[in-house]
């Protein structure tokens, strides 16, 4: 059947606001949304959109301003991101992992008026509020054990009339946040058209992994703090499918959905997807509604991959991008995906239509094919720049477009991405981004530890797993466990370090800097290459 959103329709879509207009107009019967037996249909949606926009401004939101989400992953989440857009405002998603020092870090940066709260982070959310300067409105999503007002009451009380803000395809729409090579996050600011015209250029092209079918249903189950998550999400609401939303991954459930629900497409990082197929009943599902699994985040190793595409029976597609690239800039399409192997297997892909992707030396000159350099990009779907960071935009992003990845990779004859390495330490831990300095501030107030490196090591189950290496005080008896533990008081437990070795010393280069990759190499010591 025809995809449902042509990519004419595009030119009638200029926000993600225009989103729920549209498809309000000319789909409003249709289910937008299913969540743990609530079903929105795109009609309902627009309407509660309306109603968020219109509570939003009652509660003094302006345009520009950040409007907070922390929480598990919900139906109503993707209504105040809607709503949000309607009156120019930007979603920030916080991961409900996180600690109380780090969420009250992150409402301190984006200065939200507005924080929506799930019911499994009110009490983190109290405790982080006691350190944020300007108190925020807050808004329970659920009933339970608080005094704040209910999300759908205090979304019932407004308006369904489109308050009709001006909002432009380039301003910021989207607020995500990652980890910081300085040991604190920043704020990636991405916009309606970093969203919409890279999926545009995507339509125009064709490609059939990427086309929607009428009545299909897409299943959005990674968390929405990230780009995989809430980008996933809307690219289901861009193409006007079902989706059912997971509150959070699990195994057991996925089965289930994938079954019960028909599930089409569904995006996954490597970690999940291994989780599904090592469940008992993984061999027991009927999957074939499945069309097309899309899946990245971190690397995949080959052997996983073929035994996920003998399970699963369908398409595969492998996603290559960051938050910083609203996601998804290389893909290896399924013609690549051999259940007996090959060498493309082991790259990322090839770019995405639209998207320029370059190899650079230190001094930013251009590499040639097959040698490894700074894996860099340019296409509309880079980010318009940090919040209230503008110097670390400057690093990242230059005059000409072009955005450093930090990745260290090279390209092939034929244009296929291969990466090798990172050039930034960041651990990329079960799809997780985790950067040694942020770890390290953790362990550094440990009553036994001098001196502290953190490094990314192999780990079957997640990609790679957080190590410290620790430096001992004098006349202590260090514990591994106690330094895991104590580090897992003050930051969310997937960036806590998993296991601890304890060394004399730790090698510096000149400057006093540790040589991180120094003490890594003996852990990756037999691979050929330094991701996981």
């Amino acid at each position: 059947m025809a995809a449902s959103l042509q990519p004419e329709e595009f030119d009638l879509i200029h926000t993600l606001a225009d989103v729920a207009r549209h498809h309000g107009r000319t789909r409003n019967e249709r289910i937008a949304m299913s969540f743990e037996g609530r079903h929105t249909t795109y009609g309902e949606l627009d309407k509660h959109t309306n109603q968020v926009a219109n509570g939003l401004i009652a509660a003094g939101a302006r345009k520009g301003q950040s409007v907070a989400f922390l929480g598990k992953n919900m139906d109503h989440y993707f209504e105040v991101l809607l709503g949000a857009s309607k009156i120019g405002a930007i979603i920030s998603p916080i991961g409900w992992r996180l600690q109380p020092d780090e969420v009250a870090y992150i409402l301190n940066d984006n200065q939200a008026p507005i924080v929506f709260v799930g019911a499994e982070c009110v009490g983190g959310l109290d405790a982080a509020l006691q350190q944020v300067e300007n108190k925020p409105l807050v808004v329970a999503m659920e009933p339970g054990e608080h005094n704040y007002p209910l999300y759908e009451t205090w979304r019932g009380a407004r308006s369904s009339i489109d308050p009709n803000v001006p909002v432009a395809s380039e301003d910021p729409v989207i607020l995500l946040y990652t980890s910081g090579t300085t040991g604190r996050p920043k704020g990636v600011m991405l916009t309606n058209a970093n969203m919409l015209r890279s999926r545009r250029v995507a339509s125009e092209a064709r490609m059939d992994w990427n086309e929607w079918s009428e009545g299909e249903t897409n299943y959005v189950a990674m968390p929405i703090a990230h780009i995989g998550g809430t980008g996933w999400g809307l690219v289901g609401l861009i193409n006007a499918v079902r989706n059912v939303v997971a509150r959070e991954f699990n195994p057991m459930e996925a089965l289930e959905v994938i079954e019960r629900e028909r599930v089409g497409k569904m995006f996954m990082v490597p970690a999940a997807l291994q989780f599904i197929i090592r469940t008992p009943r993984a061999r027991e599902i009927d999957y074939s509604s499945l069309k097309v699994i899309l899946y990245g985040a971190s690397p995949m190793p080959v052997a996983l991959l073929k035994e996920c595409m003998d399970v699963f029976g369908c398409k595969f597609v492998q996603q290559y991008g960051m938050t910083e690239t609203t996601g998804t800039i290389v893909y290896l399409p399924p013609e690549d995906h051999d259940p007996n192997g090959n060498e493309r297997m082991r790259s990322a892909g090839i770019p995405m239509p639209g998207v320029e992707i370059a190899i650079l030396d230190t001094d930013g000159k251009v590499l040639p094919p097959r040698e490894t350099g700074e894996v860099a990009t340019r296409s509309a779907a880079n980010m318009k720049g940090y919040w209230r960071k503008p110097d670390a935009t400057a690093a990242t992003v230059n005059g000409d477009g072009w955005l450093r990845t930090g990745d260290a990779g090279y390209l092939d004859e034929d244009g296929y991405l291969y990466i090798q390495d990172r050039i930034k330490d960041m651990i990329i831990s079960g799809a997780e981004n985790i950067y040694p300095a942020e770890v390290e501030n953790a362990i550094h107030g440990h009553p036994h530890v001098a001196e502290v490196a953190v490094i990314g090591v192999p780990d079957d189950k997640w990609g790679e797993a957080v190590k410290a290496i620790v430096v001992a005080k004098p006349g202590v008896a260090p514990d591994a466990e106690d330094i895991i533990a104590y580090a897992r008081s003050k930051i969310a437990h997937y960036k806590a370090p998993k296991s601890v070795d304890f060394i004399d010393i730790l090698p510096r280069n000149p400057s006093g800097k540790i040589l991180r990759r120094q003490l890594r190499e003996r852990y990756w010591e037999g691979k050929d290459r330094r991701v996981n």
